[in-house]
């Protein structure tokens, strides 16, 4: 587990992502599952950090492979599920 965004000069929550992500292949993973789970919509930040410089680093150290997970944005199990939950609000 990493942690993606760091913003300016204050320290930000570690391990960083893109320290980390580099580093993968030098102690032997050559495949990598990347999942974002703090966001329900992908968001072109994390589309270039995740998606773009992250495969990036991970080929350029050595992985083989590197697979983003895209997040769930309209898939229709999330959509009911949250339109359950606002009714569930809603109604009480």
């Amino acid at each position: 587990m990493s942690f993606q965004s760091r913003l300016g000069r204050i320290p930000w929550i570690r391990p960083y992502t893109d320290e980390v992500v580099p580093e993968l292949p030098k102690r032997g993973v050559k495949r990598l599952l990347v999942l974002c789970p703090s966001f329900t919509a992908d968001c072109l930040e994390t589309l270039e950090e995740m998606g773009i410089r992250g495969r990036d680093d991970f080929l350029k150290a050595g992985g083989e492979s590197y697979t983003l997970v895209p997040c769930v944005n309209s898939d229709p199990g999330w959509v009911s599920g949250v339109v359950g939950l606002v009714r569930g609000v809603v109604g009480a």
